[in-house]
């Protein structure tokens, strides 16, 4: 806020300096002859007159405003200060930062599916950023009537909409409602989109939006889990295999080593049986393969004696060693 010296001179600043609020207005207080500006780190100064941008002064510094700042404003370069008069103007501070903000949805937001009548009730939450692109629009609509501006009014605004976006870009396109962690990009995409075009008239931008999570019902996760993890073990044979490794290893199997041996036991044996069972496949699958013609489609006989080897001809046994074809 401004400063006096004996009446004579003010130090034009915003010096109590908030993290979370987008702009002070040093507002309708004389600026004396001899008055300085103080642009700290992450500031802009902007001098206003009758509500009209006069200059803007982007550099951080110490200036004296007769000298180096009044030259450049546009209506008031000639300005000149009398004895007891100094030039009533106003100065708007913006805080050029980025602002990250959190958000959360409030309640649940029930999502149309047509495995649920009623809907699905989803929450989510991530983050949002967003600067001041547009000083004009930003005077314009918001500094024009108020002092200051806070990160929180920007969430308000925002999350007053949130929930009705996030369903828009849910339903759109039928996205599925159980997979929707891998669709969240293109979710926060839209929605970035559409929040951009509500704060276009406030001179501020998105300049990121994400969703972190989306959480389900607790029943409905669990649910998602286990179809998840039965996927993932593939059949039931292997999921009673890594059941009992999984007891052994935890402890879980239980009565000394007798259970311990017994179970074992039991899993070395339906392993060697689905050994043998493979084996067996790849056995017949070779002998198909190897021996694709196995009799003459003509007479329905063999065209090798089964016995000795000898190649068949038209009669009933075999002219090495007797045997009936």
């Amino acid at each position: 806020m401004g400063l006096f010296s004996n009446q004579l001179s003010n130090v034009v600043e915003w010096k109590e300096f908030r993290e979370d609020m987008i702009f002070y207005k040093w507002a309708n207080q004389e600026i004396k002859k001899g008055s300085r500006l103080i642009i700290r780190p992450g500031q802009d100064a902007i001098f206003l007159f009758n509500g009209k941008i006069e200059g803007i002064f982007t550099d951080e510094g110490d200036y004296d405003i007769e000298s180096q700042i009044i030259p450049f404003l546009s209506t008031l370069k000639g300005f000149k200060f009398g004895f007891n008069s100094g030039m009533r103007a106003e100065v708007l501070f913006i805080n050029t930062k980025e602002f990250m903000v959190r958000w959360g949805t409030g309640n649940p937001i029930n999502i149309p599916t047509p495995q649920l009548p009623g809907g699905m009730p989803i929450r989510a939450n991530g983050t949002f950023s967003f600067k001041v692109n547009d000083y004009i629009k930003l005077i314009d609509k918001i500094a024009g009537v108020r002092n200051s501006y806070v990160v929180e009014d920007v969430k308000l605004r925002i999350t007053s909409i949130l929930d009705q976006l996030l369903m828009k870009w849910i339903v759109k396109e039928g996205k599925d409602m159980f997979n929707l962690q891998a669709m969240s990009f293109d979710i926060a995409k839209g929605i970035k989109e559409d929040l951009d075009m509500q704060l276009f008239d406030s001179g501020i931008t998105i300049t990121n939006f994400q969703i972190m999570s989306f959480n389900y019902p607790e029943s409905v996760q669990k649910m998602i889990e286990k179809t998840a993890s039965h996927s993932m073990i593939g059949n039931m044979n292997t999921y009673q295999q890594v059941s009992m490794v999984d007891g052994i290893a935890s402890g879980k199997v239980h009565g000394g080593g007798t259970a311990s041996d017994m179970a074992g036991m039991m899993m070395g044996m339906n392993m060697a049986n689905q050994m043998m069972q493979n084996m067996n496949q790849a056995n017949n699958s070779n002998q198909s393969v190897s021996n694709p013609a196995t009799s003459n489609p003509a007479t329905g006989k063999p065209n090798f004696c089964p016995n000795c080897g000898q190649k068949t001809g038209e009669t009933n046994f075999c002219s090495n060693c007797g045997q009936k074809l």
